[in-house]
């Protein structure tokens, strides 16, 4: 078995694969100021409760997009599990071509998504892979499976947060769709704008990357936590795949072991 780890700034997302297939996976919150012990006694716990002992997980590969917290999360795995992971980095192969202006600023959830998106739907059209995270992500894949650029926009709870914080008395809610855009109470309110206007941030911006790319056709995919809310106010999300990250590192773990055994 190996342990997929994908640290984010809101969450850190776990997988375990046996073979091919998906054992289980899990989440917990990002918490800067948790050791590796603490980080450990989750692991090992959520490992119990699922049937699996540390003993069978033989690997394991990071990303992350919070560095400060890359020793933490490497450490506990060699303590807890007795393996080196490998991370998301520079000499590891993905075969993903970039033509970004400066490829190692390019977040490594961020590669690992469109990996795992040109391996699971490649089908000769360009792409765009959203990622409904903290930050909300748009990647942009050419027709040849290129990495051409993309836009990063604020998240959905980050506006919300913001949104809170910035008023006296604006309260906080459910991230979810109202009835109808002509809402009828604060939290409706706030509800319509943090959905709908989402909602239209992203027709906007997949509408100008087709203009800009001079094509009718492209596949557009959706992942993070909020995608599914997303996706049902606009038709131009095609795929929802909630594990594609995961899925990606997996996938970078076996090609990357199988370029070692060489």
């Amino acid at each position: 078995m190996i342990i997929c780890i994908d640290i984010g700034n809101t969450n850190i997302k776990y997988a375990i694969f046996d073979g091919d297939s998906l054992k289980f996976s899990f989440r917990i919150a990002t918490d800067l100021k948790r050791t590796s012990d603490e980080y450990g006694a989750q692991l090992v716990s959520m490992l119990a409760f699922n049937g699996v002992s540390g003993k069978e997980i033989t690997g394991g590969i990071i990303s992350s997009v919070v560095p400060s917290l890359d020793y933490t999360v490497e450490h506990m795995l060699k303590l807890y599990l007795e393996i080196t992971p490998k991370f998301i980095a520079p000499g590891l192969k993905t075969g993903l071509s970039m033509r970004a202006d400066n490829a190692r600023e390019v977040g490594a959830d961020r590669i690992v998504n469109n990996v795992a998106a040109i391996r699971k739907y490649g089908c000769g059209k360009p792409m765009i892979v959203i990622d409904f995270g903290t930050a909300t992500t748009f990647n942009i894949l050419n027709d040849r499976y290129e990495f051409i650029g993309g836009v990063i926009a604020p998240g959905i709870r980050g506006s919300l947060d913001s949104l809170v914080s910035g008023t006296a008395k604006l309260p906080r809610v459910e991230i979810e769709a109202p009835k109808s855009v002509i809402a009828t109470n604060t939290v409706t309110n706030m509800q319509a704008g943090l959905v709908f206007g989402f909602a239209g941030l992203v027709e906007y911006i997949v509408k100008k990357i087709k203009s800009e790319l001079g094509v009718k056709e492209i596949l557009t995919i959706a992942t993070g936590g909020f995608s599914g809310i997303i996706a049902k106010e606009t038709k131009c999300i095609d795929v929802i795949d909630k594990m594609l990250t995961l899925n990606g590192l997996k996938y970078l773990y076996d090609i990357n072991s199988a370029e070692e055994t060489k």
